[in-house]
């Protein structure tokens, strides 16, 4: 560390320490503990996510917008209200798909694995391709362009139809008649019709997030493997499975593709299979969560001439390395970089850090402590950690 000088470019790019710190909060928390130690030094705070719950805040405190909230409906058809953000253009707009799809909205009944759809997220998409800067003349890019979908945490299994019903696709049974909403429809679909498709539907650059690589059907599934979870049983579970395989076949004579690469695709399992529907029909783009979001923010650029970086989360453990906040950092980070972790707790060895390529790690636990004292003392902590972290760097420096 013998280059680094008394006002290093240190960014701090963390993701949010679940339940006690926002990726806002843990990046301001990093970067005073650094100034503790390097108070010359050009600090950038940039809130990180992986795509998943909260993507749509950690965005947004980047674009520095405010969420906009309007009314949707939740999986089983209940009013509920949801947030949505765009971009300071207005060119790129976020939505997270629990906000409509959510298994923590329809916790207060017993769960409808079988009828539990995407419409409510479909209701955001919508708003989203209806809206624009109040003054459209005088906005620059007035209309969203390209839409960040980050899935996850659903309570539906419908391969993405409700998402599609509300911006305008009918999913028909062999008579012509629309099928029963859900993943209890799948296995009567007979056609496919798009003429009411919402015009600004298939000319937007559909991006989703995904962080699990599992397939649509079979053992691996999203009916096999996130069914249970969702509610389903044995049967149930046997039934959506083959609804999703016949919701391929449909797709397949729609398109041309063919019915077994959607049912294979790796990540097309994800939210009940929200994307098979949205890649089939609207030419979506499904993307590891971090990739999408360091594209978004423009972590590469920010990353390129640090000599510092301070990332971290709630746990560093193996799954950190998987193409999670952690991994993305560490691999866009220049290689002369020191590239410290602080954690909630760290389960990886010295070791093991460094074959991962980082510097260190520091958990932000003060000896034995108890959870509610780390979840009420997080942002002190987080600084506190950055602070040491940033002293021993210092010192090798010297």
């Amino acid at each position: 560390m013998s280059h680094l000088t008394a006002a290093p470019r240190i960014v701090c790019v963390p993701d949010s320490f679940k339940g006690s710190a926002s990726a806002a909060e843990a990046a301001a928390a990093l970067a005073r503990g650094a100034r503790q130690v390097f108070p010359q030094a050009e600090i950038i705070e940039l809130p990180f996510a992986d795509g998943g719950e909260g993507t749509l805040e950690a965005l947004l405190a980047v674009w520095g917008q405010e969420a906009e909230q309007i009314e949707v409906v939740d999986a089983i058809g209940r009013p509920g209200t949801a947030l949505v953000g765009r971009s300071a253009d207005g060119r790129t707009a976020v939505l997270e798909a629990a906000q409509g799809n959510g298994l923590p909205q329809v916790s207060d009944v017993p769960l409808q694995p079988g009828r539990a759809d995407t419409y409510g997220v479909g209701l955001i998409a919508r708003h989203l391709l209806d809206s624009g800067p109040e003054d459209e003349e005088l906005a620059v890019g007035a209309r969203v362009e390209e839409v960040l979908l980050c899935i996850g945490g659903s309570a539906s299994t419908d391969g993405g139809t409700g998402l599609l019903r509300a911006l305008g696709v009918e999913f028909l049974d062999a008579s012509g008649a629309p099928v029963a909403p859900g993943g209890q429809g799948l296995a009567q679909i007979a056609s496919v019709d798009t003429t009411g498709l919402h015009p600004r539907a298939a000319a937007v650059r559909w991006r989703i997030a995904v962080d699990v690589d599992n397939p649509l059907t079979g053992a691996r599934g999203a009916a096999a493997v996130f069914g249970p979870q969702k509610g389903a049983d044995d049967d149930a579970v046997a039934a959506l499975d083959a609804g999703l395989s016949h919701l391929a076949v449909v797709l397949a004579a729609h398109t041309g593709v063919p019915a077994e690469q959607y049912r294979q695709a790796p990540g097309f399992g994800a939210a009940g299979g929200i994307p098979v529907g949205m890649v089939s029909l609207l030419d979506a783009e499904v993307v590891p969560g971090s990739q999408m979001v360091g594209e978004a923010v423009g972590l590469a650029e920010t990353l390129a001439e640090a000599d510092i970086v301070l990332t971290g989360e709630g746990s560093l453990d193996s799954q950190s390395l998987g193409g999670k906040v952690v991994e993305a950092v560490r691999r866009h980070a220049p290689r002369a970089a020191a590239v410290v972790v602080v954690a909630g707790t760290v389960k990886l060895s010295a070791a093991e850090c460094r074959q991962a390529g980082l510097t260190g790690a520091f958990s932000i636990a003060p000896g034995a402590a108890a959870l509610e004292e780390l979840l009420e003392r997080a942002p002190e902590l987080i600084e506190q950690s950055a602070a040491q972290a940033c002293g021993l760097l210092a010192h090798g420096a010297g």
